[in-house]
């Protein structure tokens, strides 16, 4: 293998992604098989997995795993299930995520217990169930899907912000940790997507405001600068190119992915 292939291939390795039947975590999913990864697929619907599963089979080896990063006990129980099957998790994808659009004044404590719960606390069970993996072969890549609301703030889904807020606090704080220990720790923060997140969001604009569906999805467009929605392949290039070894050098960071509607200063 020549020294550029090494550089941009993820070879054989464990890549576990949540959240992975649709959407953003899908076509990580897509992206790392094409890469020659084995693939873990975990999320909460085993249907919906399934159907993922046959789609990708084409493309190399994957698999499913069933729990929601929620409760510990799942993770626990599926990351062992994937360990199984493919050996150690040397990549971690943390893509599930879900949200809730609700006023401040209005925001109920068990919704904001639920959006902290799978967009928070998931991230940080299934990064304690890969990270002893990574340390003792002193090799790996923990990639956090947040979202440009971990960066800025929105009106309206304020738990979301938190949460995601929440997620890009840990990256930064976990890859101080293992900095040195050949493991980096990234997260990428897309904006407005191209996912059923987003259709969700769409829906409650056209149900709160009477307007059409098109008026509200370019309403979402028009906050990125490109005046589009950003497409899941997009956020994949993003996470397969902090997976590989050439970004052994990028650690901490939490990259938007967003045509420019956020710039870190």
């Amino acid at each position: 293998m020549s020294d550029q292939a090494k550089i941009s291939s993820v070879g054989k390795r464990h890549a576990l992604v949540t959240g992975a039947s649709r959407g953003i975590g899908y076509a990580v999913a897509r992206q790392l098989l094409v890469q020659g990864a084995r693939v873990t697929l975990m999320g909460r619907g085993e249907a919906a997995l399934e159907q993922a599963q046959a789609s990708l089979a084409a493309l190399g080896e994957v698999d499913v795993v069933s729990g929601d990063v929620a409760q510990q006990h799942d993770v626990q129980h599926a990351f062992a299930a994937a360990r199984a099957r493919f050996g150690p998790i040397d990549i971690l994808i943390n893509n599930a995520g879900q949200a809730v659009s609700q006023r401040f004044d209005r925001l109920d404590e068990a919704v904001w217990q639920q959006m902290l719960a799978v967009n928070l606390t998931g991230t940080f069970h299934c990064m304690q169930a890969a990270l002893p993996d990574m340390l003792a072969q002193r090799w790996g890549r923990i990639v956090n899907v947040a979202s440009t609301a971990g960066l800025t703030g929105y009106a309206y889904v304020s738990a979301y912000c938190a949460a995601k807020h929440g997620v890009v606090g840990l990256t930064r704080a976990v890859a101080l940790e293992v900095g040195q220990k050949g493991v980096t720790v990234n997260a990428v923060c897309p904006g407005y997507t191209e996912t059923d997140l987003v259709q969700e969001a769409i829906a409650n604009i056209v149900k709160k405001t009477g307007v059409t569906p098109d008026q509200a999805r370019d309403r979402l467009a028009q906050r990125n600068p490109q005046g589009r929605l950003v497409q899941p392949a997009e956020v994949a290039n993003a996470v397969m190119w902090l997976c590989q070894p050439g970004a052994a050098a990028v650690n901490g960071q939490s990259i938007p992915v967003d045509g420019g509607e956020v710039m870190a200063g």
